[in-house]
C-alpha cells in the first residue's frame, strides 16, 4: 500500500513539475507570438509570427505571407498594428517583417543544432483561428528535410525539427520553444496526424534572417556540383572518422567547380575545413559568406588525396 501511495506521489510531483515548466515557457513565448492577417489577390490569409527584435521586427514562413506585401498583426493582449514584409525566402520558408508599432520584447532565440530527440518542445502560435494556443510535446525527430520551392528552383530546407506537439493550421510562422523558452524552431507544416516540422533557428538560418533583414533577399552561392552519398574507404574513416563522402555526378561545364578541376567521379570530403557527407552539407555553405571567397576542396579520386580551390559564384548571376 505504501509503495502503490509513494509511487502516486512520484507521478504527482512529475505532473506538476511539468505543468509548471510548460506554463513558464509560455508566458515567456506567448506575448511575442501574434496573430496574421494577411490579404492577397488569392484571397486572405492567416498565420503567425513571432517578435525577434525591439523595432518591431517579426519572424514567420514565407508561405504565411506570399504574395502579400504587409497585413494586420494582433498581440494576445490586444493590441494590433499593421505590418510590411521585409522580406521573404521561399527556399528557407522564412520571412521578416516590420511591424509600425510593437513594444513587446523579443524572444531569446536558441540553437536547434543542440536538440536531442525525446527533449521537450512547446509549440505557440493561432491555429484554426484561436490566439494564443500553446501545445507541448516532444523531438519526435531530427535531421528531417522539407522540399520547397521558388519557381524553377527546387531546394530542401536541411535539418527540419519533426515533433509531436499538435501542429494546425494557422500555427505556421509560431514559436517552436525548449524548455528554457529559447525558440529553436519555426512552425512550417503539417505533415499529418500527430507530426508537426519546424524550420530550425541554427547558425545557417540566422544568416538567411540577417540577409532578409539588410537586403530584403538571400544571397546564395553556387558552385555548380551534383552529387549523391558514397561510403569512404575504410582507411579514410579510421583516419577521418567519418564514414561518407560526396560522389560528383555533375559538373557544370564553366563553373566554379569546373574551373577548381573537380571532376565526375571524384569524392568530395570536405569543403571550406568543414566534413561534406551529402548534398545538405555542401548545401550549408552555400549562402553569402560564401560567394566570391576562396573555398579549399579535399576530394579523394581513384584513391588518392587532391586539394582544390573553388570560388563560389552567385546564384542566378551567372
Amino acid at each position: 500500500m505504501e509503495e502503490t501511495e509513494d509511487s502516486e506521489r512520484a507521478e504527482d510531483a512529475a505532473l506538476d513539475a511539468y505543468s509548471r515548466l510548460v506554463t513558464g515557457v509560455a508566458a515567456r513565448v506567448l506575448p511575442a507570438v501574434a496573430a496574421l492577417s494577411v490579404r492577397t489577390a488569392r484571397g486572405a490569409g492567416a498565420g503567425s509570427a513571432v517578435v525577434i527584435g525591439p523595432d518591431g521586427l517579426l519572424l514567420t514562413s514565407a508561405h504565411v505571407v506570399q504574395g502579400a506585401s504587409g497585413g494586420v498583426a494582433a498581440f494576445g493582449d490586444g493590441t494590433e498594428t499593421r505590418f510590411r514584409v521585409v522580406g521573404a525566402d521561399p527556399l528557407s520558408d522564412l520571412a521578416v517583417l516590420r511591424a509600425d508599432e510593437s513594444g513587446v520584447p523579443p524572444v531569446e532565440l536558441g540553437d536547434a543544432d543542440r536538440l536531442r530527440i525525446g527533449q521537450l518542445v512547446v509549440a505557440v502560435g493561432n491555429p484554426m483561428g484561436l490566439a494564443g494556443s500553446v501545445t507541448a510535446g516532444v523531438v519526435s525527430g531530427l535531421g528531417r528535410s522539407l522540399p520547397a520551392r521558388d519557381g524553377r528552383l527546387v531546394r530542401l530546407i536541411e535539418d527540419v525539427i519533426q515533433t509531436d506537439a499538435a501542429l494546425n493550421p494557422g500555427n505556421s510562422g509560431g514559436a517552436l520553444a525548449d524548455s528554457a523558452g529559447r525558440v529553436v524552431g519555426v512552425n512550417t507544416a503539417v505533415a499529418g496526424y500527430g507530426l508537426g516540422l519546424a524550420v530550425p533557428v541554427n547558425p545557417t538560418t540566422r544568416q538567411i534572417v540577417a540577409d532578409l533583414t539588410d537586403a530584403g533577399r538571400v544571397r546564395r552561392a553556387w558552385l555548380g556540383v551534383a552529387g549523391a552519398p558514397a561510403p569512404l574507404p575504410p582507411e579514410v574513416t579510421a583516419r577521418t572518422g567519418q564514414r561518407r563522402g560526396l560522389r560528383v555526378v555533375e559538373v557544370v561545364p564553366g563553373s566554379p567547380a569546373g574551373v577548381a578541376g573537380i571532376y565526375l567521379g571524384d569524392v568530395i570530403v570536405s569543403a571550406g575545413g568543414r566534413p561534406v557527407q551529402d548534398g545538405q552539407s555542401l548545401q550549408r555553405l552555400m549562402l553569402g559568406p560564401a560567394i566570391g571567397v576562396r573555398l579549399p576542396v579535399t576530394l579523394l579520386r581513384k584513391g588518392a588525396y587532391v586539394d582544390v580551390v573553388a570560388v563560389p559564384t552567385e546564384l542566378g548571376s551567372r
